[in-house]
C-alpha cells in the first residue's frame, strides 16, 4: 500500500509541474506571442489564415464564435459519417472491412465530433485505417481543438474589460491544434512507439498457436492515434479493449505516460485561467477544488478495490483485493488511479473493465460523469464547464451575504446565471430522461446484460457517459442496439453543445461589463472558503440531483453485498 501512495503521489507531482509549464506557453500562444516554434510554424499558420480568409484581427463575438463552432462541427460530422459509410471504397483497407452501418456510422461520427468517443463497434474489426487515420485521428484532434478554443474564449469573456469580444474562432482552433496538440501528439507517439505500441500501415499478422488454429493479431498506425486519444481526452482505443490491450498499452512506463497525458491540458487550463485573467490565485483556487473532489474519488475507488468483494472472501477464502476484470501488470493501484482519471477527465479509455470493479467504485465513476465532467474534464470542456459551477457558487455567495453576486468584479445577474442553469440541465435530461427511456423500451433492454441493481447501473453508466461526452462504459453493455446508437448519438450531440452554447452566451454577457474595484463587502473568490463552496455547489447541484437514481443503482447493489447477494 506504501508503495501505491507513492506512485499516486508521484503522479501528481509530475502531472502537476507538467501542467504548470504547459499553461504558460499556452498563455503565449493564445496570446499571439512568439514560442519557439514560431519559426517552423507561423508560416504555415499564416498560409491557413489566408486560405480561409481570416485571422487574428477579425475578432468575434459569443454569437459569431458560437455559430462558427457549430457550422465547424457540423462540417466534421457530415464528412466522418460519410467515411464511415463509404468505408469500403477507401484506400489503407487491407483487410477489406466493409462500411459501417447507417446508425453506427451516426454514432460514431457524433461521437467522435463530440470528443466522446463512444465505441459500440470493434476497432481493429470494423474500422479500416483510413477510417482510424483520416476520420477519427483527425476528429481527435479537431475535437479536442474546439473545446479548447470554447474554454479560451470564455475565459477571455470573464476577462475582458467591456469589449465584448471573445477572440476568433478560426484563429484559436488552428493555434490549438499546431502549436499545442500536434507537437505534444509527435512526442507522445514516439514514446509509445518506443514501448512497443505498432505504427504501420501492414496488413494484421497472422500466426499459428500451439493447438494449430489460425490467431490474427490485429495492428496498424495505433500510436499516433493514441497519443492524441489521451491528450485530446478523447479515449477512442484503436483496439476493442482500448488501453487493457498489450499492442495499445504494453507497459508500466506507457499506463503511466498515456496516465498523465489525460490530466495535463486539463489540469494545465486552470493555470492559464490565472495568468489570462491576471490573478494566479483565481486559478488556484479552482485547481484545488478539482484536485480535492479527484483525490476524493480516487480514495474510494483504491479502497474499494483493494479490499475487494467480503462474499469471495467468506465464501472461497479469496484475499488480496478486487483483481477481476484487470491486467495483472498493472494491479489495482493503477487500474483505480486510471479509472479515477478517466472519468474525472472525459476521456473514456479503460485499461480495466469497469463493470468488473465494486459498486462504490462504479459510484464515483457515475458522479464524476455526473456532475458534468468538471473535476478537471475533457480538454478546455471540463474548465468551462466549472465555470458554470464558478457562476452559481457565487450566486449561491451573493444570496447568503445579502449582495449581488460578482467574479472577478464583475456583477453576476439573471442573465448569467439563467443561462448557466440551461446548460446545467443538459445533464438530467440526457441521463435520467434518456436512461428511463433505455430501461422502459423493451428492444433497449436486450442491451443489459445483467438484472437488478447492477443491470441499472449498466444503464445509468451508459447514458451518463454518452451526454458527459466520456466514452467509457460498463463492458457488460451491450450499445450497438439501433436504439441505444440513435438515442446515445443524441445525448452526445446535447452534452456537448448544450453547454458550449450558454456558456459562450454567458462570456458574451460578461465581456461587455467593465470590472469594478474590490470593495470592503466583495466575497473574495481565492480562498479556502470560496474553494469548499465551490465543491459544496459542485456536489449538491451534481450529484444529488441524481441520488435518487445512484441510490437504486450501485448504492443497492453495495448494500446487497453486504447482506450476501450478488448479481
Amino acid at each position: 500500500m506504501g508503495t501505491d501512495l507513492l506512485v499516486f503521489a508521484l503522479y501528481g507531482a509530475v502531472t502537476v509541474a507538467l501542467a504548470w509549464g504547459l499553461a504558460g506557453y499556452m498563455h503565449r500562444v493564445y496570446a499571439g506571442e512568439r514560442v519557439f516554434l514560431s519559426p517552423v510554424l507561423a508560416p504555415v499558420e499564416r498560409a491557413f489564415y489566408a486560405a480561409a480568409g481570416t485571422g487574428p484581427d477579425r475578432l468575434q463575438g459569443w454569437t459569431g464564435y458560437a455559430l462558427a463552432v457549430l457550422a465547424f462541427n457540423l462540417a466534421g460530422f457530415v464528412l466522418l459519417f460519410a467515411i464511415l459509410r463509404l468505408q469500403g471504397l477507401t484506400p489503407w483497407n487491407p483487410e477489406a472491412i466493409a462500411p459501417m452501418a447507417p446508425d453506427l456510422a451516426f454514432n460514431t461520427a457524433i461521437s467522435f465530433v463530440t470528443n466522446t468517443n463512444w465505441q459500440a463497434y470493434g476497432g481493429e474489426g470494423e474500422l479500416s485505417y483510413f477510417s482510424q487515420m483520416v476520420g477519427l485521428g483527425v476528429q481527435n484532434f479537431v475535437s479536442a481543438a474546439t473545446g479548447m478554443a470554447v474554454a479560451v474564449a470564455v475565459i477571455r469573456g470573464f476577462a475582458a474589460q467591456g469589449t465584448g469580444r471573445l477572440g476568433n474562432f478560426w484563429v484559436d482552433l488552428t493555434r490549438t491544434v499546431l502549436y499545442v496538440l500536434l507537437p505534444l501528439a509527435i512526442l507522445m507517439a514516439l514514446l509509445l512507439v518506443s514501448q512497443g505500441v505498432p505504427q504501420t500501415l501492414a496488413a494484421y499478422a497472422r500466426a499459428i498457436t500451439l493447438e494449430g488454429a489460425e490467431q490474427v493479431i490485429g495492428q496498424g498506425p495505433a500510436a499516433s492515434q493514441i497519443a492524441i486519444k489521451q491528450l485530446g481526452t478523447n479515449g477512442g482505443g484503436f483496439f476493442s479493449v482500448n488501453s487493457a490491450h498489450p499492442l495499445e498499452n504494453p507497459t508500466i512506463l506507457s499506463n503511466m505516460a498515456q496516465s498523465v497525458s489525460i490530466l495535463l491540458i486539463p489540469v494545465a487550463f486552470c493555470f492559464l485561467f490565472g495568468r489570462m485573467v491576471a490573478d494566479r490565485r483565481q486559478g488556484l483556487a479552482i485547481f484545488a477544488a478539482m484536485g480535492i473532489l479527484f483525490v476524493a474519488g480516487l480514495s474510494v475507488i483504491y479502497a474499494q478495490e483493494l479490499a475487494g468483494n467480503p462474499l469471495l472472501a467468506s465464501e472461497a477464502g479469496v484475499t488480496g483485493g478486487n483483481m477481476e476484470g484487470k491486467e495483472t501488470r498493472f494491479g489495482i493501484a493503477l487500474s483505480a488511479l486510471w479509472a479515477q482519471a478517466t472519468t474525472a477527465a472525459s476521456n473514456g479509455s479503460v485499461n480495466a473493465m469497469h463493470d468488473s470493479f465494486m459498486p462504490l467504485s462504479g459510484l464515483v465513476m457515475l458522479v464524476n460523469m455526473q456532475v458534468g465532467e468538471v473535476i478537471f474534464g475533457g480538454v478546455g470542456a471540463g474548465f468551462y464547464g466549472m465555470l458554470l459551477y464558478v457562476v452559481l457558487a457565487v450566486f449561491l455567495a451573493g444570496l447568503m451575504v445579502g449582495r449581488t453576486p460578482e467574479y472577478l468584479g464583475k456583477k453576476i445577474e439573471g442573465r448569467e446565471v439563467t443561462l448557466a442553469v440551461i446548460a446545467f440541465l443538459s445533464m438530467p435530461l440526457g441521463i435520467l430522461v434518456f436512461g428511463a427511456l433505455a430501461a422502459t423500451v423493451p428492444q433497449a433492454l436486450a442491451a443489459v446484460q445483467d438484472p437488478g441493481p447492477h443491470g441499472l447501473s449498466q444503464i445509468l453508466y451508459a447514458y451518463s457517459s454518452a451526454t458527459g461526452n466520456n466514452g467509457s462504459a460498463f463492458a457488460g453493455f451491450g450499445a450497438d442496439l439501433p436504439f441505444h446508437t440513435t438515442l446515445q448519438g443524441i445525448a452526445m450531440m446535447l452534452g456537448r453543445f448544450a453547454f458550449i452554447v450558454p456558456m459562450l452566451a454567458v462570456a458574451g454577457a460578461l465581456s461587455l461589463k467593465t470590472p469594478a474595484p474590490a470593495s470592503a463587502g466583495t466575497f473574495p473568490t481565492h480562498t479556502p472558503l470560496f474553494v469548499v463552496l465551490l465543491m459544496i455547489t459542485v456536489v449538491i447541484l451534481g450529484a444529488l440531483t441524481f441520488f435518487p437514481a445512484l441510490l437504486l443503482g450501485p448504492i443497492a447493489e453495495h448494500v446487497s453485498m453486504i447482506a450476501g447477494q450478488s448479481f
